[in-house]
């Protein structure tokens, strides 16, 4: 049975982008991330120190987002890696950065990237 830890629609304001405008006046990033572990164990024990703390995940997330970079690929590497890095008991996943209303000359609610590991 796969068990996952999910944490969705966490935003945050960050100065990502490849273009001088982007890094100086920023925008609203939008992060879903979801974690393969097994947690069966506090299902039954109803205990936090069987399972992962979700806002150690969350601070993680948060510094990534606060280093500006120029690509969203990149942010969502080093997310990924951090992860992989700091919890070894987490044995797969699922990660979606968005950036809102990206500058593409048209109307677009959101550009991003997805890495599943």
């Amino acid at each position: 049975m796969k068990r996952r830890i999910i944490l969705e629609q966490m935003s945050f304001f960050a100065n990502h982008g490849c273009f001088e405008a982007e890094r100086i006046t920023g925008n609203t990033f939008t992060v879903d991330l979801a974690v393969d572990f097994d947690f069966s164990r506090a299902e039954s024990t109803d205990n936090l120190a069987d399972t992962l703390d979700y806002s150690r995940l969350y601070a993680l997330v948060k510094q990534e987002m606060q280093r500006p970079a120029n690509l969203l690929e990149s942010v969502a590497g080093r997310i990924v890696a951090r992860i992989r890095e700091e919890f070894p008991e987490i044995t797969g996943g699922v990660i979606k950065l968005k950036k809102s209303a990206p500058a593409m000359g048209g109307q677009l609610g959101a550009s991003g990237v997805e890495i599943e590991w």
